[in-house]
């Protein structure tokens, strides 16, 4: 598989995972309100799954494009970057937040609550961050990303 292809593919898988995390997450803060224990762990292991992927394919999209991370301390910054450094800002933030919920006992910590305050601005800031690039995003559905493109006789 080629680079670009790969990239693709992952920014492409990124999209669903994004929203199971996000649901996931939802939900587990919902169940989280409730009194019945065994809700709130099913919705809890359904979320450290969806988000371990969701960390995985975000820490593979971000080595994929590390060369643009690395062209801003080089021709310096432009308006498309803050949304995107700031989503990174708060994509490491999550990362570490949800790994330190591993070591938290008990419900409603300062630290679950701020790790679920990350998720909704990092939702928003995905929101974003997916819009702008929709139409990379959903170019690939044509048939010459596949394969060779076909010519009409």
């Amino acid at each position: 598989m080629d680079r670009s292809r790969f990239i693709y593919l992952t920014d492409l898988m990124l999209v669903p995972v994004f929203v199971l995390s996000f649901y996931t997450g939802i939900e587990l803060h919902i169940a989280g309100h409730g009194t019945d224990h065994e809700v709130w762990h099913n919705w809890a292991v359904f979320h450290v799954v969806t988000s371990l992927l969701f960390m995985l394919l975000g820490f593979i999209h971000m080595k994929s494009h590390w060369k643009w991370y690395k062209g801003l301390a080089i021709t310096g910054r432009k308006n498309k970057w803050k949304i995107v450094m700031l989503l990174s800002i708060v994509f490491i933030s999550l990362v570490a937040t949800g790994i330190g919920l591993f070591f938290v006992h008990g419900a409603n910590s300062p630290l679950g609550l701020f790790h679920y305050q990350n998720g909704l601005i990092l939702s928003i800031l995905g929101l974003q961050h997916i819009f702008k690039r929709r139409q990379f995003l959903f170019r690939g559905f044509t048939p010459h990303i596949f394969g060779k493109k076909k010519e009409l006789k």
